[in-house]
């Protein structure tokens, strides 16, 4: 006989394709058993049917097109005998699937299987039409599937069952059909069709509310008698599995049960108790012991459980964190995050386990750890878990670092007691990973350190200290250099020594190495030299007897290969060099910088803010939201509810020169200072820090000439020719007069030459009024606190303080305003999307109203906050008129 012959035998097929020794001797075979194949299709040979359609099958599995043979399925199904339908449906299911056309024509087929008196053949369609249903065929086969479902024999109930969940899965609306012959199914005793209809029950609850209500009121007492049945059921070989009898009948139940406790405190109290049984009795020395436990913990978690059923499931799980298998761990971490939201009290219980898991050698465990911990920590034990996490941090895989890092600083910056505790953290960790840390922690260190005086000169030493042990940190490097800076005079003084302190001895000169190492370190970047050489030049006001050293060293930088170096160290040698009379003032200590204003910044050009925050409510013509960049953003839908408030027609007012020059350097040219120092010493100190060293440049039509007045109207003004962004070019294209630099330099502009400490004059304190409260309900207060700028009666500023008065934290909080139109209303972003629930903190947002009617009307406003508590959303609305007279 031809061995690619059509009388061939699957089995020879088979045995001729794994003698094949390359891929082509296979395609080669394969393609000569496909033609002799085609040539028996073409001639309608019955004889070999079934045989070429299981060769067809076998090819279609190696990966071969096998489109050619589908029809062959059909007539076989249509076939009388039981072997050609087995083979037709077992082709069907393989060879073809519910988006083929051809399907229309096998439904007849089908529907007669499916009446046959033959049991077998029921059960071959049933199985074809669980796999391949489609919307159609659910249709026009759903009566018979339902009438099978009430069959006695029990292999025809269970695959009925299995088609039913097909069925509904693909055409919900069919779900009603289903619900008693579903019901009816769980009396059976056969454990085949138990899974069967417990699946078929979970199914039709997940497609339609009202099968779930009528299953609630009927299957959950018969629930609860099959898995009490099940769970106290003596051995029975066919079902035992490891000692356990039928592990995957207590499954599907705990699931089901799980699904109809949901929201239902009656039925949930009536299923406790054997919730409560299962978690005591079940072994969890085996896999299937296990996989009960966790499905028991899922069901409790997921149902209106008591308080100690909830413990003994969160129990459990910490059971599993001390099971050497990693897979039960990590299933036991997923498990404790989502059982933190209902009872955190329980999970903290097992803190000490969770940071082991934290150490472990698996990095999935590692980073699933770190998540918990960081929602475990508050108030009361943020201590003891920070100091854990940084001397693990000393130990710890380079890979792990950043994560383990980025999750201390938040840990510490969101629950730190007080500062002193704060920056001591903070240090610890930028010395341990100091190059692994965000460029935000160690401005926000900064800020802090700058906002506690007390502290300055602690800060200092210890990080004096810090750097001969840690000196390859960049960002430790970076704000020892500012401190430095800012208070070197404190180092060597011995200011403000604290008890727990070792005094150390500083040398003036020794304060003066350490910068200049900083500056030649090879492994220093530009931000770091550029931040020496700023920290040089204060430094040579803090200590004058160094002056000519530290101008040697600022000079030697004038052959630097970075442009930006070599045009810092010109300009800093022409301040030392030619403006003594004013270099204390240019380089005195930076003010305080604005705690506030600084988390608002960082919150609003935070990327994971910046996706989530939705734009506030700008409801009138002139109302616009202020954002960081300066770009006004008007909604795009007006809430029509919040602006009846008036139909005055206020034109809107432009920008001005000192606005723009405000959003473009990060700073206010017209408002008063916080310190009292001079406005021009303000302006230079701003142009002296250090930031980014990107360039961009500003609109051509941006840079024509113009001339902002200066805080007082005496002063001489400052002509801007041109304008730059970059944050660390201070003194590139401001210009008065310029003077030649050195041989083969290009000249250098000097902003200080001519300008003298006396010109600069203070400026006026700004108006206060009494403080309101704007909005009170049951579960929230809004207390406005207004201030006024000078020669700006018409402009009031606003600060609101939210506070939550209920126990729960409401997340996606948002504050929405509208005014009338003769006001104009600017929003800054708020300093958080999270309110604190139990008087635990408050958010803070900033406003600006600007009354063209000033003196006429008065101010008016209406509100809307919107929040989520336990991610339901929630919305309170209100009008505000009692504002403080003169506004």
């Amino acid at each position: 006989m031809n061995p690619f012959s059509s009388g061939t035998r699957l089995r020879d097929m088979i045995r001729a394709i794994r003698a094949c020794k390359t891929a082509a001797e296979e395609r080669t075979v394969v393609r000569k058993e496909c033609a002799a194949i085609r040539a028996a299709i073409s001639e309608n040979d019955q004889d070999y049917r079934h045989r070429n359609l299981a060769k067809l099958m076998f090819i279609h599995m190696l990966g071969y097109p096998t489109h050619f043979g589908q029809m062959e399925c059909l007539k076989l199904i249509a076939a009388a005998g039981f072997p050609e339908k087995r083979i037709g449906y077992l082709g069907l299911m393989l060879l073809l699937d519910e988006r083929q056309e051809v399907l229309m024509l096998v439904t007849n087929s089908l529907k007669q299987d499916l009446n046959h008196s033959n049991h077998y053949i029921v059960g071959l369609a049933l199985c074809a039409l669980g796999n391949i249903c489609s919307a159609e065929m659910a249709h026009d086969l759903a009566p018979e599937v339902e009438r099978l479902l009430q069959s006695r024999d029990p292999n025809i109930k269970k695959k009925a069952a299995l088609c039913s969940i097909r069925i509904i899965r693909k055409v919900a609306d069919l779900a009603e059909n289903f619900m008693g012959p579903a019901a009816s199914l769980l009396k059976e005793k056969h454990h085949g069709v138990l899974i069967a209809g417990v699946q078929l029950c979970t199914d039709l609850c997940k497609a339609s509310a009202k099968a779930l209500e009528y299953l609630r009121k009927n299957c959950t007492d018969v629930s609860v008698r099959i898995l009490r049945d099940v769970s106290n059921s003596a051995y029975a070989p066919e079902y035992d599995v490891s000692g356990i009898t039928d592990p995957f009948l207590h499954i599907r139940v705990l699931r089901l049960m799980r699904i109809l406790g949901q929201d239902d405190a009656d039925t949930s109290e009536y299923m406790n108790d054997i919730l409560a049984q299962v978690a005591t009795k079940t072994e969890s020395n085996k896999n299937a012991g296990n996989a009960i436990l966790y499905e028991c913990v899922e069901t409790i978690m997921g149902i209106e459980a008591t308080s100690g059923l909830r413990v003994l499931a969160i129990n459990i799980l910490g059971r599993f964190l001390s099971n050497r298998d990693n897979n039960i761990r990590y299933v036991a971490l997923n498990m404790l995050m989502k059982a933190i939201v209902v009872d955190s009290q329980a999970v903290q219980r097992h803190r000490a386990t969770i940071l082991e898991c934290v150490k472990d050698s698996d990095a999935s465990i590692r980073k699933r750890a770190l998540e918990l911990i960081f929602l475990l920590v508050n108030e009361t034990n943020v201590q003891s878990l920070t100091k854990e996490l940084i001397d693990y941090l000393e130990v710890s895989d380079q890979d792990f670092k950043e994560d383990l890092a980025g999750k201390i600083c938040s840990i510490v910056e969101k629950f730190s007691p007080e500062k002193l505790w704060y920056i001591d953290q903070m240090l610890k960790v930028l010395s341990e990973a100091g190059n692994y840390v965000k460029d935000e922690v160690w401005h926000a260190l900064i800020v802090v350190i700058s906002n506690a005086p007390e502290l300055h000169g602690y800060t200092v030493r210890s990080l004096f200290k810090a750097l001969h042990t840690s000196c390859e940190e960049k960002s430790l490097v970076r704000v020892a250099l500012w401190c430095i800076g800012e208070y070197g005079d404190m180092l060597v003084k011995n200011v403000d020594v604290l008890a727990k302190e070792e005094l150390i001895t500083v040398k003036e000169s020794d304060v003066v190495d350490v910068v200049e190492t900083a500056l030649k370190r090879h492994s220093s970047d530009i931000t770091t030299r550029a931040m020496s050489l700023i920290a040089l030049l204060k430094l040579s006001s803090r200590f004058p007897i160094l002056s000519e050293r530290i101008q040697e060293i600022i000079v030697h930088q004038k052959g630097s290969l970075v442009l930006e170096l070599q045009q810092r160290s010109i300009e800093f040698n022409s301040i030392i060099q030619k403006h003594q009379n004013i270099r204390s003032s240019v380089v005195e200590r930076m003010p305080v910088l604005d705690l506030s204003a600084y988390n608002l910044k960082r919150a609003a050009s935070s990327p994971a803010s910046m996706a989530s925050q939705k734009p506030a409510l700008a409801a009138s013509s002139g109302a616009s939201l202020k954002v960081p960049n300066g770009v006004n953003n008007h909604t795009s839908a007006p809430l029509v509810d919040l602006l009846d408030l008036g139909s005055d027609d206020v034109p809107q007012a432009s920008s001005s020169t000192s606005e723009f020059l405000t959003d473009l350097l990060g700073m206010d040219l017209t408002a008063p200072s916080t310190t009292g120092k001079p406005a021009g010493a303000d302006l230079l100190m701003d142009l002296l820090s250090v930031g980014t060293s990107s360039s961009s440049s500003v609109p051509a039509d941006l840079l024509a000439p113009k001339s902002v007045p200066h805080a007082q109207d005496k002063a001489q003004p400052i002509t801007f020719e041109s304008l730059s962004l970059s944050s660390v070019d201070p003194f590139t294209n401001l210009t008065q007069k310029s003077t030649p630099s050195a041989p083969g330099l290009s000249p250098v502009i000097d902003l200080l030459e001519g300008l003298n400490s006396n010109d600069i004059l203070p400026r006026e304190e700004a108006a206060t009024f009494p403080s309101i409260t704007a909005f009170q309900s049951s579960s929230l207060r809004i207390t406005f606190k207004f201030s006024k700028q000078p020669r700006k009666p018409q402009v009031t500023l606003i600060q609101a303080d939210f506070f939550n008065l209920s126990s729960n934290d409401y997340t996606d909080f948002l504050f929405q305003a509208a005014v009338p139109k003769f006001i104009q209303l600017h929003l800054d972003p708020a300093s958080s999307n999270v309110l604190p629930g139990g008087g635990r903190g408050t958010v803070t947002q900033s406003l600006s109203l600007t009354n063209t009617l000033h003196g006429q009307k008065a101010l008016a406003m209406r509100i809307r906050l919107a929040y989520k508590v336990n991610n339901q959303d929630k919305m309170e609305q209100g009008q505000i008129s009692n504002f403080p007279p003169g506004l």
